[in-house]
C-alpha cells in the first residue's frame, strides 16, 4: 500500500516477496498483534550503497552484526482484529521495517511504539516518525546512542569488535538525566535464548554442532514468531564465530527460492529455514534435519522437551514435535548445563539470568573449539625478522589440516573444555563447511593486512639514502612507484598502520624523487 520514504526503490520482485513474508501463511486463529522477522535475498543486482561509511562500520562492528550487502532484514508488526465492515470479517495489516542491519531488538521495540499509532493515524504518523529517525546519528560501534522517537528516547549501545566476548553489555547510565527517563535496551540484538530454546534445551549441544557444521535444517513452527525466533537463536549460538551460511527466519511457499530449496535433484543447500505452512512437511521431508516445535507447553518445572526421532517417522500431517534426524553427535552431552538450568527454573530465576547461563555455555563451547584453530593459524605468520624493507613481505604459510590435527594432542579443546567425545571428527567435518571457509578467509585477510602494515613500518625504519647509493635510476623509479602503490593501498584498505608511518613514507617518496634528474622528477610528479 505504501512505502516510506517514497524514494526508497525496491524491485517488483522484492515488493512481492516482502508482501508474502509480512503475513502468517498458515491459518492462525490468534487475534491481536504479533511480531516476527524475515530475511530476504536482494534482487536486481547491487544498489549503490546509501552508506558511504559501510566499510568503516563493518570494520569496527562484530562480524555477527555487519551490515548485509546482498540481503534485507524485514521486521514485521502484524495486526489481526475482527471487523465486520471488512469483506473477510477481519482487519489484517502489517507494518514492516526493512533494514540491512540485524538489530532485531531495536527494530522490534521501535515497531512496538510506531505500529499501534500507525494503524490509528496512518500516513501522517509515518511521516513524523521518519523525520525523527532521519535525525538519528549513524550507528558507531562502541557508542551509546540516544534515539528520540514519538516522545520516547530509546537508549542502546552499539557493540564493537573489541568488546570482550561474553562480557555483559555495559550497564548504561542515564548520564544526561534525560527526561522522560529513556527506554534502555540491554542489547540491540540478543534474543532471550532461554525462552527461544525452551523445547530443545536438552539438545542444545546437538543443535550447536549442526550449526557449526552448516548443516541444512528446517524449523517447522506453529507461527512466524516462533519460527523466526528459533532460526535467529540458532544462528546466534556460534558467536563470536560468524555463521556464514544462508538463513531464512521465516519462509513461505510463495518465495522465489521455493523451487531451489524443495528440489530433490540435488542435496539441500547449507541453510536454516523457518516455515509454518504444513505443506512444507511434504516438500522438505528429504532434508536431513527437521526441528518441529509446537506452541510452548510446560511439563512440571521444565518446558516439555522434544525427542530425537528417525526421519522416517515424519508423518505428513500431524507431525509431533521433535528433532527428526539420524545425526550422531561428535561430543557427549553436557549434563551440568541442564542441571543448572533446572535449578534456575525451580528457583524461579528470571529468564535473562537463564539466558546468560546458556549464552556463556555456548560461548565457552565455541571458544574451546576455535582457540586451537586460532593458535595454529597464528603460527603460519612469517617471523617479524623475515620482513625486510626492500623485499616483498614473505607469504603466509598454507593451512595444512593434518599439521593442525597434530597440534591437538597437546593444545586441543580438552585444555579448556570438559566435554569428551570425538573432537577430531568434528574438526574434519568442520573443514568441509562454509563456516570454516568464512573464518579462514577472514583471518587470512587480517593477517595479509598485518604483514603489509609491518612491511610499511620496516620501510620507515630503513636508511633509504644508503640503499639508493648503488642503485640505477630504473630501480629507484621502480621503488617510488611501488611505495606509492603501497601508500594508496594502505589508505584504501584502512590498514592497521599509524598515521605518522604513512606520512613518513610520503616524505620518503618526496625525498627519493628529489634526488632524481629534473625531467624524471616532472614525470613522477605528474604520474
Amino acid at each position: 500500500q505504501l512505502v516510506y520514504p517514497y524514494d526508497f526503490r525496491l524491485t517488483e520482485k522484492e515488493k512481492t516477496s516482502i508482501c508474502y513474508l509480512s503475513f502468517p501463511d498458515s491459518y492462525s486463529g490468534g487475534l491481536g498483534d504479533t511480531q516476527f522477522s524475515f530475511r530476504l535475498r536482494q534482487s536486481g543486482g547491487q544498489r549503490t550503497a546509501h552508506y558511504e561509511d559501510d566499510g568503516e562500520y563493518n570494520r569496527e562492528a562484530p562480524l555477527t552484526l555487519q551490515r548485509e550487502s546482498a540481503h534485507y532484514f524485514g521486521y514485521v508488526y502484524f495486526r489481526q482484529v475482527k471487523d465486520s465492515s471488512m469483506k473477510r470479517g477481519y482487519f489484517q495489516k502489517s507494518l514492516v521495517l526493512v533494514s540491512r542491519l540485524p538489530y532485531v531488538n531495536l527494530f522490534q521495540s521501535l515497531l512496538q511504539l510506531i505500529a499501534p499509532e500507525y494503524f490509528d493515524k496512518l500516513e501522517p504518523c509515518l511521516e513524523a516518525v521518519c523525520n525523527e529517525i532521519d535525525q538519528w546519528p549513524p550507528p558507531v560501534p562502541g557508542q551509546t546512542l540516544n534515539l528520540p522517537v514519538m516522545g520516547v528516547v530509546i537508549q542502546v549501545r552499539i557493540p564493537s569488535r573489541v568488546d570482550k566476548p561474553g562480557s555483559s553489555p555495559v550497564k548504561q547510565f542515564n548520564q544526561e538525566n534525560l527526561l522522560p527517563a529513556p527506554l534502555v535496551l540491554p542489547s540491540i540484538h540478543e534474543l532471550d535464548l532461554f525462552r527461544c530454546f525452551q523445547p530443545v534445551l536438552i539438545h542444545i549441544q546437538m543443535l550447536w554442532e549442526l550449526m557449526l557444521l552448516g548443516e541444512p535444517i528446517v524449523v517447522m513452527a506453529p507461527s512466524p514468531t516462533v519460527s523466526s525466533e528459533m532460526v535467529l537463536a540458532l544462528t546466534s549460538c556460534l558467536a563470536p564465530l560468524r555463521y556464514c551460511c544462508d538463513y531464512r527466519p521465516y519462509f513461505t511457499i510463495h518465495d522465489s527460492e521455493f523451487k531451489e530449496y524443495t528440489t530433490r535433484t540435488q542435496a539441500p543447500p547449507n541453510i536454516v529455514v523457518g516455515v509454518t505452512n504444513p505443506f512444507f512437511i511434504k516438500t522438505l521431508q528429504h532434508w536431513p534435519h527437521i526441528l518441529r516445535v509446537g506452541e510452548l507447553r510446560m511439563s512440571g518445572d521444565l518446558p516439555k522437551q522434544v525427542k530425537v526421532k528417525k526421519l522416517a517417522k515424519l508423518k505428513t500431517l500431524d507431525t509431533k514435535p521433535g528433532i527428526y534426524t539420524s545425526y550422531k553427535t561428535f561430543l557427549h552431552k553436557d549434563k551440568t548445563l541442564i542441571k543448572r538450568l533446572l535449578k534456575g527454573i525451580q528457583r524461579k530465576r528470571p529468564s535473562e539470568v537463564q539466558s546468560a547461563l546458556l549464552r556463556r555455555h555456548l560461548l565457552e563451547l565455541t571458544q574451546s573449539f576455535i582457540i586451537p584453530l586460532e593458535h595454529y593459524i597464528a603460527s603460519l605468520m612469517p617471523l617479524q625478522r623475515a620482513i625486510t624493507p626492500w623485499k616483498n613481505p614473505p607469504q603466509i604459510r598454507p593451512f595444512r589440516q593434518e599439521d593442525f590435527m597434530k597440534t591437538l594432542e597437546h593444545a586441543g579443546p580438552q585444555l579448556t573444555c570438559v566435554l569428551k567425545g570425538d573432537w577430531l571428527g568434528l574438526y574434519r567435518r568442520f573443514f568441509k563447511s562454509p563456516n570454516f571457509d568464512g573464518w579462514y578467509r577472514q583471518r587470512h585477510k587480517e593477517m595479509t593486512q598485518k604483514l603489509e602494515a609491518l612491511h610499511l613500518e620496516a620501510i620507515c625504519e630503513a636508511n633509504i639514502v644508503a640503499w639508493m647509493k648503488d642503485k640505477s635510476e630504473v630501480e629507484i623509479v621502480d621503488l617510488v612507484l611501488k611505495l606509492r602503490e603501497k601508500l594508496v593501498r594502505a589508505r584504501c584498505q584502512h590498514l592497521p598502520v599509524k598515521e605518522e608511518t604513512l606520512q613518513r613514507v610520503g616524505l620518503y617518496i618526496e625525498t627519493i624523487i628529489g634526488s632524481l634528474p629534473e625531467d624524471l622528477q616532472a614525470v613522477l610528479h605528474h604520474h
